[in-house]
């Protein structure tokens, strides 16, 4: 009898339950996705080279006499920069001369007797042989002297000089760098991936770190023909004009690739969410509640990101204010900042 009644005093009103406060809608800002023209971008650190280099070296053991140029000079091709000393092979040259005279006017002497019959003709091939070896001997020290001329083998600039006269130097001392730098060349690795959109006559634009807000525009000239095993990258070679000798080898310049221009879907960045490995955005519903819904992304730049799966064109999706969202969510769109009337000036009084 009292469970009866206890239970009559628990259920005699007959009504439901009440229900629990319902969550008030988020205030966000939301977009509609559309298709926009679209470039891909393909980003690398690179190193210039130039487009000739070399190290000027000595050919052969004797003492410096003159230095014909300053560190950082512009030369020409064939320009002498340092002479050596070469007062013994100046000797032996003028030997040698008169030696190869005698042996001249001989030859000629004989010529003369073998056609007279006074000689015989195999003392005359003796003569011919002796004038050209004289001959041969005469040119022999001539380059001798001519390799105490130390030349530059084409137009460049050359770097910090590392001789001076009375310096000795022997084959392959370093006498300054040289280097043709009025194109350089900017070598940056590819992932193999990448390796059947690249080609030759690309635009490549460069910028370093050394000139601020500076373009460097260049094209592909070269990709290498081999992939690097290790790294599964290939080398590609860009050439840029460098008129004003701005890029200096050994620089490192990033290189933005550009390919051709096509349609894509493209949304703010910041309507990407990243939870583990999990890439998603908010969607709008027809009910204006949101749905989690997992896409694939592509490029990303200034602030866009490409989507690639999950999203069709006329989606809409939330764009700001993602952190407070969860499914099933209804939402509602932030009003937008509306300008400040200006106030209305008094009127004058009369």
């Amino acid at each position: 009898m009292l469970g009866t009644l206890l239970l009559a005093g628990c259920g005699g009103s007959g009504g439901a339950a009440p229900a629990g406060p319902v969550a008030p809608a988020a205030i966000v800002t939301t977009q509609v996705v559309g298709v926009s023209p679209w470039n891909d971008t393909l980003f690398a650190n690179g190193t210039v080279h130039a487009r000739e280099s070399v190290t000027v070296t000595a050919k052969v053991s004797e003492t410096v006499e003159r230095v014909h140029f300053d560190s950082g000079d512009e030369v020409r091709a064939g320009a002498v920069l340092v002479t050596l000393s070469g007062n013994q092979q100046q000797a032996a040259l003028q030997a040698a001369e008169a030696s190869a005279n005698e042996a001249e006017q001989q030859y000629r002497r004989g010529s003369e007797l073998v056609q007279q019959q006074l000689i015989a003709r195999s003392q005359l091939d003796t003569q011919r042989a002796t004038r050209d070896a004289a001959r041969a001997q005469v040119a022999r020290m001539r380059a001798d002297i001519g390799d105490r001329n130390i030349r530059a083998p084409f137009a460049g600039v050359l770097g910090i000089r590392q001789v001076s006269p009375g310096s000795l130097v022997t084959p392959g001392t370093a006498v300054a760098t040289l280097d043709d730098i009025s194109r350089v060349y900017v070598d940056f690795p590819v992932p193999e991936v990448q390796l059947s959109q690249l080609a030759v006559g690309q635009r490549l634009t460069g910028t370093s770190v050394a000139w601020p807000g500076a373009a460097f525009e260049g094209v592909v000239s070269t990709i290498d023909a081999r992939i690097d095993p290790t790294t599964r990258s290939v080398v590609v070679r860009g050439d840029f004009p460098n008129a004003e000798r701005r890029l200096r080898p050994g620089m490192l310049v990033q290189v933005i690739l550009e390919r051709p221009q096509r349609d894509a879907l493209v949304v703010p960045e910041i309507s990407v969410v990243q939870v583990g490995r999990e890439t998603f955005v908010w969607r709008v519903r027809g009910d204006d509640t949101v749905e989690r819904v997992i896409v694939g992304i592509g490029e990303r730049r200034a602030g866009q990101a490409e989507i690639v799966s999950g999203l069709s064109a006329g989606d809409r999706i939330v764009v700001d204010g993602t952190g407070k969202l969860r499914a099933g969510l209804s939402i509602t769109e932030a009003p937008h900042a509306e300008q400040p009337q200006p106030e209305a000036a008094p009127a004058e009084e009369g």
